[in-house]
Formats: structure tokens, C-alpha cells, sequence
């Protein structure tokens, strides 16, 4: 048995790969499998799991937020409006427009429920979000609405 050079132990998994085939393996999983597994439920689903997503990264700070989306591929987010109720965030970028190509309507329900689940966090505040698409420029906008009357730090308390 031969022991590993130098070379092969700083091989890293991820070694030449580049943001483009990690951007189309994702793509692969999210826009045709995924689907195909969960039928009508996927966006329900896709929800739920960017909610899930968010609980095991935390972020403390909306900038945080727009880093980990650049990361993770989902695109590149930027404050439209935000009211005392309400955070309008547009999603675009190369990813979110190769979406568009692959797809005649793709969902961002699992990045509404991502950003959904880490402003409830932030705030301390019941939150839930849902996407509007424009086809037309090939983006779209993320909607955060939270209830300034509905603390998640009265639920800790039952």
C-alpha cells in the first residue's frame, strides 16, 4: 500500500471546479429533479426547505443575507423598499436569469422562505415571504412581510 503524496492530500473535493458547474449542478437538482420528485408540492416543499436552510445557517445581519446568496448561487439581492411592515428585495444576476432560460416559470420559494425564516430571526417577529416574478427582465421580487403585533419570543414562553 502506498502512502498519499503531498499533492493528492491537498486534493480538495471541489478542486477545479468553478462557479459555473457548481451554478449547473445546482440548477440540475433544483429545476429538473427536484421537481420531477415532488410534483405539484415543489414549491410548497421548496419553501419549507429554504426555511430549514436558514435554521442551520444562521445570519445576524442583512448583509450577511446578500453574501450568502452570492455563495449559495441564488443571485444577487438588493433592497428595493422597506417599510415599518414590509422588505421588497430584487433577485437577479447571471443565476437568476439562467433560470429563466431553463424554466418558462421558475419558483423562488425556497430563497422566500430562506429570507422569510433569517428577517424573523433578525426581527423577533412573525415573518413570512413569497415571490413575484418578471419574466420580461428576467428577475424577481422577493416580498418579506413580518407582524409587528407577533414576537417569536412569545412562543418561547408556552
Amino acid at each position: 500500500m502506498t502512502e498519499p503524496n503531498q499533492e493528492q492530500e491537498e486534493t480538495k473535493p471541489t478542486a477545479g471546479l468553478n462557479e459555473t458547474s457548481f451554478s449547473f449542478g445546482y440548477g440540475l437538482l433544483r429545476d429538473y429533479l427536484l421537481p420531477d420528485l415532488l410534483g405539484d408540492e415543489t414549491p410548497h416543499i421548496l419553501y419549507w426547505a429554504g426555511k430549514d436552510l436558514a435554521r442551520k445557517f444562521p445570519l445576524d445581519t442583512y448583509q450577511a443575507i446578500e453574501q450568502f446568496f452570492v455563495q449559495a448561487s441564488f443571485g444577487e439581492l438588493s433592497m428595493i423598499k422597506e417599510k415599518k411592515d414590509e422588505l421588497r428585495l430584487l433577485l437577479s444576476g447571471e443565476e437568476v436569469a439562467r433560470r429563466f432560460d431553463a424554466q418558462e416559470t421558475p419558483s423562488f420559494k425556497l430563497e422566500a422562505g430562506f429570507l422569510a425564516e433569517q428577517l424573523q430571526n433578525q426581527r423577533r417577529l412573525y415573518t413570512e415571504a413569497y415571490d413575484e416574478i418578471n419574466q420580461r427582465k428576467k428577475e424577481a421580487t422577493l416580498i418579506i412581510k413580518w407582524d409587528r403585533k407577533e414576537s417569536i419570543d412569545n412562543e418561547d414562553n408556552y
